[in-house]
């Protein structure tokens, strides 16, 4: 994230960084790949609204479409549950274009992010 983050003129410091994915760790699934840490994977699931917190991919696995599946079966199953799905964005963030390929729309913007939404 540090690369979308710099572009978004964003410095997080070590600590902020172990914040940041520590948060909502109780939802927060880590995605192997032969049995071999890859990744970080975390959604939070309330009545009415799935919110997708966090996708981290080590950079060597990006671009394999693992992002693309998971988020794509997420989607498929909150239309299957019948609850809105949402998630926020850094601008720069080129996972916009996955996420808008998805389904997802703009419901709203802050300075440096995109809200987005899907289905409900």
């Amino acid at each position: 994230m540090d690369p979308h983050h710099l572009v978004a003129g964003i410095t997080l410091s070590k600590a902020e960084h172990e914040a940041r994915v520590l948060s909502r760790f109780e939802c927060a699934e880590i995605l192997e790949l032969e049995g071999h840490p890859i990744g970080l994977f975390k959604v939070l699931r309330e009545p009415g609204e799935w919110r997708l917190v966090q996708v981290q991919i080590v950079p060597s696995q990006q671009r394999a479409g693992i992002g693309g599946h998971l988020i794509g079966s997420l989607v498929a199953e909150a239309r299957t549950e019948g609850v809105a799905l949402s998630l926020s964005v850094l601008k720069a963030n080129p996972a916009r274009r996955l996420y808008e390929r998805l389904g997802f729309v703009v419901v709203s913007e802050g300075q440096n992010v995109l809200n987005l939404r899907t289905g409900g």
